[in-house]
């Protein structure tokens, strides 16, 4: 990931096509070492590419990738709507046991009698 950051570093500051030499020169700037195969493996699969479009096509496979449990939550919801129904009556039941349990703490008599 740190020579992706150093290479986009040197995009943005207006280099077109850094070398590893450009590479390596920022790297040491912040005191990262330099991997010399990660550096030429980077180069060599950008060699020619534009940053712009290589972005835009990682986003399109981003994309398309499922992330977080939201997605469960947002499949699960349209899939039935009979399903919801119920669920709503489990919860109303599940809140009257509670409310019995409340006034049940008390084990019918309180502190102050």
């Amino acid at each position: 990931m740190k020579v992706i950051a150093a290479y986009l570093l040197a995009v943005l500051g207006g280099n077109t096509c850094p070398s590893e030499k450009d590479l390596k020169k920022i790297l040491a700037s912040v005191g990262a070492e330099a991997d010399d195969d990660r550096i030429q493996l980077l180069l060599s699969q950008v060699e020619g590419k534009d940053i712009t479009e290589l972005i835009a096509a990682g986003r399109e496979k981003l994309a398309s990738v499922p992330a977080g449990g939201g997605a469960a939550c947002a499949v699960a919801a349209p899939g039935g709507g009979g399903a919801a129904a119920p669920a709503a009556e489990e919860k109303k039941e599940e809140k009257k046991v509670e409310e019995k349990e409340e006034s049940d703490d008390d084990m019918g008599f309180s502190l102050f009698d």
